[in-house]
């Protein structure tokens, strides 16, 4: 079915059984994201808020909570959306297979943007941005924020909608400094299409002007984070996604989504920034308070009836995983094209995407040698740094696959595979003082830190231990060792105070260590601070591990040694303590937890999901 808006989309998922009405007035104020996260924890329906405090709007959270619902809301455009990706990303196939691609040109057709006649859109009011529901998600948030934003900006030097950037960068509505109604926050990252836009914006001398889209057709929230190929705008996607033209006019020089159901329109002027955040983000920990852009409100609109969509996000999974969920399976092919060699790429969700990427990739430079050795791979993995969003990779693990099937998503497999292969002394390469993502506080500030790489072919160099070798539990002041995986051993330590001092603390711990002789089956050793949690939980370790960690400062190693700028080890040692200058965990608060629990109560709309 393809929806004309977010009140059609609401009313299918009822009809269907997935989605359940929530008539008593919620609080915006902590309340309404508590609930979501719960319905999201249960693999609950799609919630619609009718009463929300402060607000004559209603909201809807969790459209896209299960993989399952997704597919279901794109049911009839799915297949051939993922069918023009794959022409963009390999026009052969059209080639070599007419018949099957026949259709391909119709979808095509519909995706192109179609401006209406100018004006405000029929059925459009101008409201303030204190008549949106104020959502705010976290207690140490800064304010309320819109969390399913589609930001779209146009080109200053290329005026028009097939060069414009749609991203979902999220908006402060209040708090901080700003105006209140006058003034929103616009946080984006970097390797986003909106800061090239402002940069020539600001070239010019010029405000950029920016419209912020909530809600319409559920194809239009997906297509503002989607990677897409070259020529392919997020508008077309959105077209295609959608199975209908995306209807737009200009309202006051500014785009306007004829079937959004809220628009912010404003400008960002040059050099203009206030402090943006805190927010409770998506690595499961509060992104701190920045400078971000400050968007000067022009006007705002609601159309009559409007839903605001929003979502919740935190440690991970949330209902973001889904997005990439969604990604994957839509461009999954796409990135196989981009990256000659590579076959497989998996930005790990649980390590909140950015801090962790498997790769397979190919090894054919020297199919003559007998003893392998990284090659290509090492080729691959500098690609795969160079590439969009993939570029913000902190860990990279990439190997070929030789002599039996991996995937990258068999997480223990995976990274037995490489743990079995790898040379300790050769195959670990450091990149220093580069970019990390945004949100992750484990590097030495906004946006900087290090990356690593460790890659493996070969035949196995090790058996990897199945039990905690006795060496790592007689190690004094670093007890409690726990085995996570196979060959990785967490110890818990001290708590971390300084660079100097865990120097010396780690120092002392590989010294002992070698002392006992080599120890083969545990190439990986995690310093924590509960090895218990780390080694509770596949996520618990993917988490704490990845998120905490800062390559170039706190991978340390037995008998480790520097030889012509190049770092090895015999025993690779991650101190994955929380340092002082992290940003701090997110944890729900008692008292709404409690205040919410009436929701699932017995005889309470969401009762089904009440925990055993």
């Amino acid at each position: 079915m393809s929806y004309r808006s977010m009140e059609e989309c609401v009313k299918d998922l009822e009809k269907h059984g997935h989605l359940i009405r929530i008539r008593e007035e919620v609080d915006p104020n902590l309340e309404m994201a508590a609930i979501h996260l719960k319905a999201y924890e249960a693999g609950g329906p799609a919630l619609l808020f009718e009463k929300v405090k402060g607000s004559k709007y209603s909201a809807v959270s969790n459209l896209f909570g299960t993989i399952e619902r997704s597919k279901f809301i794109f049911r009839d455009t799915w297949d051939s959306a993922q069918q023009v990706i794959a022409l963009r990303s390999n026009p052969m196939k059209a080639l070599k297979q007419p018949f099957r691609y026949v259709g391909t040109g119709l979808a095509a057709r519909r995706a192109l943007p179609l401006k209406q006649p100018g004006g405000l859109p029929r059925g459009f009011e101008e409201i303030a941005i204190s008549d949106l529901p104020q959502i705010k998600h976290w207690q140490g948030d800064g304010g309320a924020f819109v969390t399913l934003p589609q930001v779209y900006s146009e080109d200053p030097d290329k005026p028009g909608i097939m060069n414009s950037n749609l991203g979902m960068y999220r908006i402060q509505l209040s708090g901080n400094d700003y105006v209140q109604d006058k003034e929103v926050g616009v946080h984006y990252q970097i390797h986003r299409g909106i800061g090239i836009h402002q940069a020539h914006a600001n070239r010019r001398g010029e405000p950029l002007k920016v419209s912020v889209f909530i809600g319409g057709p559920p194809a239009h929230t997906l297509s503002a984070v989607m990677p897409l190929p070259e020529g392919l705008t997020e508008m077309t996607f959105a077209g295609l996604l959608a199975g209908r033209h995306f209807r737009y006019s200009y309202v006051d020089g500014y785009c306007v989504s004829v079937d959004a159901d809220f628009v912010i329109t404003g400008e960002i002027y040059p050099g203009e920034t206030k402090p943006e955040g805190p927010f409770g983000d998506h690595l499961g920990y509060y992104s701190l308070i920045h400078p971000f852009p400050v968007m000067r409100v022009h006007k705002v609109y609601a159309k009559q009836g409007a839903i605001y969509p929003f979502t919740v996000v935190g440690r991970p999974p949330q209902e973001d995983t889904s997005f990439g969920e969604l990604i994957h399976e839509l461009t999954g092919g796409a990135i196989r094209q981009e990256v000659p060699g590579v076959k497989e790429v998996h930005a790990v969700d649980a390590a909140g995407v950015h801090p962790l990427l498997f790769a397979i990739g190919s090894e054919r430079y020297t199919p003559y040698q007998q003893v392998k050795q990284p090659a290509e791979i090492l080729t691959i993995a500098n690609r795969v740094l160079g590439t969009g969003q993939l570029s913000l990779a902190k860990y990279l693990f990439i190997t070929a696959e030789e002599g039996r099937k991996i995937s990258t998503h068999d997480i223990p497999d995976f990274l037995g595979y490489i743990l079995e292969r790898i040379d300790l002394r050769r195959d670990i390469h450091f990149q220093t003082n580069t970019t990390i993502d945004t949100l992750d506080y484990s590097g030495t500030g906004i946006n900087t830190g290090s990356k690593v790489v460790f890659a493996a072919v070969g035949e196995p160099k090790r058996s990897l231990c199945n039990e905690v070798p006795p060496v790592l539990s007689r190690l004094g002041e670093f007890g409690a060792a726990r085995l996570v995986l196979p060959g990785i051993v967490a110890l818990q330590g001290p708590g971390f105070s300084d660079y100097a001092t865990a120097a010396e603390e780690i120092g002392r711990m590989a010294a002992a260590i070698a002392a006992e002789g080599p120890l083969p089956s545990s190439p990986m050793i995690i310093l924590c601070d509960d090895s218990g949690f780390m080694a509770e939980s596949l996520s618990n370790f993917l988490w704490a591990t990845f998120t905490r960690s800062n390559p170039s400062h706190d991978i340390h190693g037995v008998n480790s040694a520097i030889e012509h700028k190049h770092w090895s080890c015999d025993n690779v040692i991650i101190d994955a303590r929380v340092k002082p200058h992290q940003a701090p965990p997110l944890v729900p608060d008692p008292a709404v937890e409690k205040g919410i629990e009436r929701f699932f109560a017995k005889g309470a709309p969401l009762e089904g999901l009440r925990k055993e």
